[in-house]
């Protein structure tokens, strides 16, 4: 059943070739406007695939191949794709005539105490005209069913390849910070020695060999912590391969820096990419069939049958054909009175192709917003990575500066401590936002439904883009 009055969606035709004549309600057109381009400029150009090809560590291929074989969640969806197909057996099966044998007898006994058996043999044929189209409805609903599950599938199967190489790149950032602390933990041992030395030469105070102590036994804390969150990581990466969460994992690789740039297409164009968006709009083509044949029940059936088959006192004649007999029946029902439940069948329907159009287009909003997000989140990260280094080096300098002037007494203990801390918060920020730049890289990729189409890695700059 479709809706009267609506507005053809001319980006449509670029489902996969997906044929509906389905149309939006005209009530939700102001609700779909497709921007001629992103509001944040970025570099043009179609959107190019196999993004994880890019990637240089073998690693990383290594572990998407275990994770598309094993990963639990992913064999999951794999089975649902299965039930839907066989459910469109099903529906598609009502198409067909239906063929069934049966093999009857029957033993009576007269008023007279005399015993006869009768034996029938029936070949029965079966089968329901489609004159509204109704079970061709049903068929198309099951046909698009198994449409949006494959869709879905492939979401998934980028989400999971995404979320394999965030992971990854986290357990090299946190392992990254880890190193850092312990050589923050080397150099706050060192100021220790001196300043304890001092102290028993009589140069520096009580104050400041408790505040030196104090400052060794916080980054020991900090160290532990980060042991954690590393060890924390490395088991989620490993749930995600479909492997036991053993922590044991080893990583090996430095954390590059992303300075290369990325096209993002034309926003007409993530319509037909995305496959979360391919799987939303065959859920609402399969829900506009559903309603067709929800609509179509109302309509009267006619159904032939045809039977075919001998009968007879003796079993060896049934089964030799010797007495066959045909007969062929036709009949046509049709719903006079059933309280409303067809119509409240229909309504139902109706009402559902109306809150799977908002979702829709709601996805669709949500679609062109990550992508806009994800396009000024890389600008921003990539200026604030170009101030955090100049900060970075001036933190540097003013902690050289800081400990010569203590060793001097010319500042306090705590102008070293502020100094050093300035410049470990520097270096672990510098840290922390290349792999930000990189996440958000991978979940822009995800965002314009770039396919990673994994491939060998080749001898290329070791960068997402």
């Amino acid at each position: 059943m479709r809706l009267k009055t609506s507005l053809a969606i001319a980006l449509s035709s670029l489902l996969l070739g997906c044929q509906s004549t389905y149309q939006i309600d005209e009530e939700y057109r102001s609700k779909l406007k497709i921007p001629a381009s992103w509001q944040y400029q970025h570099t043009s150009g179609p959107v190019k695939p196999s993004w994880l090809g890019q990637i240089t560590e073998p690693q990383v291929h290594q572990l998407v191949t275990t994770a598309l074989s094993s990963n639990l969640a992913l064999l999951q969806l794999a089975l649902e794709i299965e039930v839907a197909k066989q459910q469109l057996v099903v529906s598609g099966s009502a198409l067909w005539p239906t063929l069934d044998i049966s093999l009857d007898s029957v033993r009576r006994k007269s008023s007279s105490n005399t015993f006869s058996t009768e034996h029938a043999l029936d070949l029965k044929v079966g089968y329901e005209l489609d004159l509204w189209g109704k079970l061709s409805e049903e068929e198309r609903q099951a046909n698009l069913t198994v449409m949006a599950s494959l869709a879905n599938y492939q979401q998934q199967t980028h989400n999971l390849v995404a979320d394999v190489v965030i992971s990854w790149f986290a357990v090299i950032e946190g392992q990254t910070q880890q190193q850092l602390l312990n050589e923050r933990l080397a150099v706050v041992e060192q100021n220790l020695d001196i300043i304890e030395s001092g102290y028993r030469q009589g140069l520096n105070s009580a104050l400041d060999v408790y505040l030196a102590r104090t400052e060794l036994n916080n980054e020991q804390a900090k160290l532990a912590q980060q042991k954690s969150v590393v060890e924390t990581r490395v088991r989620k990466l490993e749930r995600l391969v479909g492997e036991y969460p053993s922590g044991l994992l080893t990583v090996d690789a430095p954390l590059p820096l992303l300075d290369s740039t990325l096209s993002t297409g034309l926003p007409s164009t993530l319509v037909s990419r995305k496959p979360s968006l391919l799987a939303s709009w065959y859920q609402l083509l399969a829900q506009d069939a559903a309603l067709a044949f929800a609509h179509k029940q109302r309509f009267p059936s006619l159904k032939l049958s045809a039977s075919y088959g001998p009968s007879g006192e003796q079993l060896d004649d049934v089964l030799s054909f010797s007495a066959a007999g045909w007969s062929l029946l036709s009949s046509i029902s049709a719903p006079l009175f059933n309280a409303g439940k067809l119509a409240a069948r229909e309504e139902i329907a109706r009402t559902q192709l109306k809150s799977l159009e908002l979702q829709y287009l709601n996805n669709l909003q949500d679609a062109f917003s990550d992508v806009e997000n994800g396009i000024s989140a890389e600008v921003a990260l990539k200026k604030r990575y170009q101030e955090t280094l100049i900060a970075e080096k001036n933190a540097q300098l003013a902690e050289q500066l800081s400990f010569e002037q203590y060793q001097k007494g010319l500042v306090s203990y705590t102008t070293v401590l502020d100094a050093q801390k300035r410049a470990f918060d520097a270096k672990s920020s510098l840290i922390s936002i290349k792999n930000e730049l990189i996440k958000n890289r991978v979940e822009l990729h995800l965002a314009l439904g770039g396919d990673f189409q994994q491939t060998e890695p080749k001898d290329v700059n070791n960068d997402i883009g």
